[in-house]
């Protein structure tokens, strides 16, 4: 499944800090967050999408605290 969210991210350099913390999450199949449209999009195994989701709101908010993701 993939999937887009909105992104709030503060500079590109979070963008690509981000975008490479995410794609090493296991389940996350491809990831891209871009700073210029503030999204995130995210192909990961529909079976374990919502788990993997959780982990890259946590693993974001470890990497860059001011990052809102909405998943809503």
């Amino acid at each position: 499944m993939k999937k887009k969210f909105k992104c709030e991210v503060d500079c590109a350099h979070c963008a690509a800090k981000l975008e490479d913390a995410i794609k090493k999450i296991d389940g996350v199949e491809d990831a891209n967050v871009n700073f210029l449209t503030q999204k995130l999009m995210v192909k990961a195994p529909d079976d374990q999408f919502d788990a993997v989701m959780e982990t890259i709101l946590k693993t974001a908010k470890k990497i860059e605290p001011d990052t809102i993701i909405h998943v809503k």
